[in-house]
C-alpha cells in the first residue's frame, strides 16, 4: 500500500469514526443528569431555609413571618437593637461570645495535649479514648440530662455540708449549675472528641524526621515543639479552633438543662420562635449567622497565614 493509499484510509476511518466520539465525548449519561439534579435539590433544601430567613429579616415596617415580601429595609434590625421584650439579647449574646471563645481555647489546648500524650503509649489510652468519643454517641438530651442531674447531687451534698460544718455559708450558697461550670463542662462533651480526632489524624502523618533534625541540630525539646511542630500543625490547631467555636454557638440540647438561670442566645433564640412573631426574629437569626461566616472567615484567613509561612 502506498502512503498516500494509508493516508486516505486513516482519513476515512477517522471520518467514520469521528460522530461517535464525539457524541461519547461531549454526550453524558442519564444517571448524571439524576444525580446533578438530587445534588441541586439536597443543596437547595439545606441552605434554602436560611436563604429565605435573609431575604425575610430585610422586609420593611409592614413585614411578616412569611412571603411575599413587603419593602425592604433594616427596621427589623433597628427592632432587635433595640431590644425583644424582656428577653436580654444582647446580654444573651454577650454570654454566646464569652463561652464559645472559652470552649475554643480548652478545646484546642486539651486537644494538643492529647494527641501529644497519645503520641507515645499511654497507660489506659484506648479506654479513655473510647469513653471520650462514646459521647458523640449518646443523645445530647441524655448527656444534658445527666450533667444537671450530678450538679444538682453535688448541690445536695454541698449544702448538707455546709448547714453541718459553715451555717452562715450554707445560708447563701445556692448551686452550683451555671455557665462556666455544668454549662461549660456540657459543651466540652461535645467539642472535645472531634479535636482529639483531627489530632489523631494530624499525628498519624506527621512525620518525626522534622523532630530528629532539630534535635540533632542542638534544639531542646521545647525548641523542636515550638519552632517546628508547631508551625506544621498550626492550621489544624486553627481547624479545631473554628469547630470548637461554632459548636458551642450552635449548641442547644447539651445546654439546655446544664446553664442554669442563664442562658446562652441559641437558647434565648429557641424560646423566642413560640413567642416573637414579627421578622426580628428572622433578623436575630441573620445576626447569628454572619457571626459564624466570620468566625470562618478569620479561620481560611490564619489557615492561609500559616500556609504562607511554611510555604516560606
Amino acid at each position: 500500500m502506498s502512503a498516500t493509499s494509508a493516508v486516505s484510509a486513516v482519513s476515512a476511518a477517522n471520518a467514520h469514526n469521528a460522530p461517535g466520539a464525539a457524541g461519547r465525548a461531549s454526550g453524558r449519561p442519564a444517571s448524571f443528569y439524576l444525580l446533578a439534579t438530587f445534588f441541586a435539590l439536597f443543596v437547595l433544601f439545606l441552605y434554602g431555609p436560611m436563604l429565605a430567613i435573609f431575604v425575610l429579616s430585610f422586609q420593611g415596617p409592614e413585614g411578616g413571618l412569611t412571603f411575599p415580601l413587603r419593602g425592604v429595609s433594616l427596621h427589623w434590625f433597628g427592632k432587635l437593637w433595640e431590644g425583644i421584650g424582656v428577653v436580654d439579647i444582647g446580654g444573651a449574646f454577650r454570654r454566646s461570645l464569652a463561652l464559645g471563645t472559652v470552649v475554643m481555647v480548652l478545646t484546642v489546648g486539651l486537644s494538643l495535649l492529647a494527641g501529644l500524650a497519645y503520641r507515645k503509649r499511654l497507660p489506659g489510652g484506648s479506654a479513655l479514648f473510647y469513653v471520650v468519643v462514646a459521647s458523640l454517641i449518646m443523645p445530647s438530651i441524655v448527656v444534658s440530662l445527666g450533667i444537671g442531674l450530678l450538679f444538682r447531687l453535688v448541690d445536695t451534698g454541698l449544702k448538707t455540708w455546709l448547714e453541718a460544718n459553715a451555717p452562715a455559708l450554707a445560708e447563701a450558697y445556692t448551686t452550683a449549675l451555671g455557665m462556666y461550670t455544668s454549662g461549660l463542662g456540657a459543651q466540652l462533651t461535645w467539642t472535645l472528641p472531634f479535636g482529639l480526632l483531627i489530632m489523631f489524624a494530624v499525628f498519624n502523618r506527621f512525620n518525626p524526621a522534622y523532630e530528629e533534625a532539630a534535635r540533632d541540630l542542638g534544639a531542646t525539646p521545647w525548641q523542636a515543639f515550638r519552632h517546628v511542630v508547631l508551625p506544621l500543625i498550626g492550621p489544624s490547631l486553627v481547624g479545631i479552633g473554628m469547630f470548637g467555636f461554632t459548636l458551642s454557638w450552635d449548641e442547644i440540647a447539651r445546654s439546655s438543662q446544664a446553664m442554669g438561670d442563664l442562658n446562652t442566645l441559641p437558647l434565648e433564640l429557641q424560646g423566642l420562635t413560640t413567642t416573637v412573631t414579627t421578622p426580628v426574629i428572622y433578623a436575630l437569626g441573620t445576626v447569628t449567622t454572619i457571626v459564624s461566616f466570620a468566625v470562618m472567615a478569620v479561620t481560611l484567613g490564619l489557615v492561609w497565614a500559616f500556609g504562607g509561612r511554611r510555604r516560606r
